[in-house]
């Protein structure tokens, strides 16, 4: 017996086990590997919720965001004031179509890029607040999975008799008159 307990403590005695530390070696320890997961996620959620903070703007920085709004709107609105207008006076916009046509080609292409840039600039800024709230509600995930577990856990706490006695009741005042959704709101308990 003395030389097989030695043969089984050299192979896994001591606190340490030559099978499993020689496998791991090559083979990655799957719960070992799963901590390390949860918390590398855990630090990349806490991360990027704190890059997104929702921080309070100022009254100038809520002006030039209302002031930023007027360009869109504007030009919808004058665009369909122009069809107005060529319905309504055709004379007066053909003589101002005639000044629009004496534009040079150059000016076109710079109105082209200052509204191209303003439209991108708008799109970027509406994509990384949208980012933010994304962010935000990813950092709210596991609160609103505890609030739905105790919900649940509170949902199960009610006796079965009182159950039915609000199924009773609202079978009585919501469908007073029609067997068929009366039926209907039995098989759902």
């Amino acid at each position: 017996m003395g030389l097989i307990d030695r043969l089984f403590g050299l192979v896994f005695g001591g606190g340490n086990n030559l099978i499993r530390d020689t496998a791991e070696v090559f083979v990655e320890n799957a719960e070992k590997g799963t901590a390390r997961e949860a918390v590398m996620r855990g630090d990349a959620l806490a991360q990027f919720a704190g890059e997104f903070a929702v921080q309070q703007r100022g009254l100038f920085d809520r002006f030039v965001d209302a002031l930023n709004r007027i360009p869109r709107p504007a030009m919808a609105i004058g665009t369909l004031g122009l069809f107005v207008s060529a319905m309504m006076d055709p004379i007066w916009f053909a003589s101002s179509m005639q000044g629009i046509a004496l534009v040079p080609e150059p000016l076109w292409w710079l109105l082209g890029a200052i509204v191209s840039f303003y439209f991108g600039a708008r799109h970027q800024r509406k994509n990384e607040q949208f980012q933010k709230q994304i962010a935000a509600s990813l950092a709210h995930t596991p609160t609103v999975m505890r609030n739905i577990k105790a919900l649940d856990a509170t949902n199960d706490a009610v006796p079965a008799s009182s159950k039915s006695d609000q199924t009773d009741q609202v079978e009585h005042t919501a469908y007073p008159n029609n067997a068929a959704l009366k039926d209907w709101a039995k098989m759902r308990d």
